[in-house]
């Protein structure tokens, strides 16, 4: 079936004019045929790439956010940061954790809900409101005045659950409180 019909088109791959032999002729040769055909095979590919990659990242927040007991690395995942500063918010007391036995830490996935629920102030920062700073020693002073070494100092703040109140590169311990605990 041959035909007489001779049209003026535009290829739609290099843009240049030819003349077709039929309607539905888009492009001015098997070469340009090949390369957009490719092309667009190459966008189809890229396209299920990204979209896969994107599933991916989605999926395992997706995933911990079904589950009601995370270990540390997954509560670092869920809240974008190291695994480190996530042992340090359970060291802290800023996230509530359990240890159920050497490296096994858990935490409920409703106490990092908590974490962006409250609005009141941090333990520490309660404890740093109730002490001026006329009213405290300097570790420095306070090793002085009781004689005693700084890791034994440093034990009984942690036994006694003495404040520490951090200004600059200085701690501060309330007096009223060492001086009832060392006297």
């Amino acid at each position: 079936m041959s035909t007489n019909i001779r049209i003026q088109r535009v290829c739609q791959y290099c843009g240049t004019t030819f003349t077709a032999k039929t309607t539905t002729t888009a492009y001015c040769s098997h070469k340009c045929n090949s390369r957009a055909y490719k092309e667009k095979v190459k966008e189809k590919k890229i396209e299920k790439s990204n979209k896969e990659t994107l599933e991916v990242k989605v999926k395992p927040i997706e995933v911990l956010k079904a589950k009601e007991f995370l270990t540390v690395k997954e509560v670092a995942s869920l809240l974008n940061c190291s695994v480190r500063s996530a042992y340090y918010y359970i060291e802290t007391g800023k996230i509530k954790a359990v240890n159920l036995g050497q490296r096994v830490t858990r935490v409920r996935r409703v106490d990092i809900d908590k974490l962006f629920e409250s609005t009141e102030a941090q333990p520490e920062e309660k404890k740093e409101q109730y002490f001026e700073l006329s009213e405290c020693y300097t570790i420095s002073e306070t090793l002085e005045k009781f004689n005693i070494s700084e890791k034994a100092l440093y034990e009984v703040i942690k036994r006694n659950n003495i404040p520490k109140i951090k200004q600059g590169k200085f701690s501060y311990i309330p007096k009223s409180i060492i001086e009832s605990v060392l006297s």
